[in-house]
């Protein structure tokens, strides 16, 4: 069965959603979903950098882990097995972006720095974009080592996206690993970089939990296809 979530939360001016195993990422897959071009579907090249593209005119797949545009008739996506994927739209300057979030883009605090780059590129004001953070893997299945957690609280600040007061994994987390919520230190770095906590939209649902629906790198031990997160200016 198809898995599609569209976020309720970004207005009539585009399109978005998020995928489950089937379409996947794949753009022939995406292609059919959102009866779209696959010449006009754009992924970046991901390498868990920090770096944002400003997409113009050339569609040639380049390295980066964000990309922002105010392109048309494109819609631009990322792939995730696990990660983090967020979408952002400012409707006032009509301006859209993804964004891949692992920990290490989490911790190089990826999305703030697309939220910048939205400002600088496009005269966004932070107030006036809308973010959907959709399906990832959760505290309650993602244990991570202290290095990981300090570089994640380091970007972020103190909050409740690690060590939630549920047995077995809070206070110190267990058999030195803790639990480690990125959509949720993620959506602790838009507040921070001035979105409005109303105009956040984020799923529940933890992809290692449901692995008949999402893909999952940690429950497949590593090798495992991709779901993806995409938006496109309709108008």
């Amino acid at each position: 069965m198809e898995t599609l979530i569209f976020p309720q939360i970004f207005g009539r001016h585009v399109t978005a959603f998020f995928t489950g195993k089937s379409p996947g990422a794949d753009p022939e897959g995406i292609s059919v979903a959102a009866s779209i071009d696959k010449q006009k579907i754009y992924l970046p090249i991901q390498k868990h950098t920090d770096k944002v593209l400003v997409l113009n005119s050339d569609l040639s797949p380049k390295v980066a882990d964000a990309v922002i545009t105010n392109n048309k008739g494109i819609l631009i996506g990322v792939q995730v097995a696990d990660c983090v994927p967020v979408l952002l739209h400012d409707a006032k300057k009509n301006v859209i972006g993804v964004v891949h979030a692992g920990w290490r883009g989490t911790a190089a605090s990826i999305l703030k720095k697309t939220i910048e780059a939205m400002q600088e590129r496009f005269s966004s004001f932070p107030i006036d974009i809308k973010i959907a953070i959709g399906p990832s893997i959760r505290w309650c299945c993602y244990h991570v080592g202290y290095d990981v957690l300090k570089s994640v609280e380091k970007a972020t600040g103190i909050g409740e996206y690690h060590n939630p007061p549920l047995p077995p994994f809070s206070k110190g987390g267990m058999g030195g690993f803790y639990c480690l919520d990125l959509a949720l230190a993620n959506k602790y770095q838009a507040v921070s970089a001035g979105i409005s906590e109303k105009n956040i939209w984020m799923s529940d649902e933890c992809t290692y939990c449901y692995p008949d629906k999402f893909y999952s790198y940690r429950y497949a031990k590593g090798h495992t296809g991709r779901q993806g997160g995409f938006i496109g200016l309709l108008f």
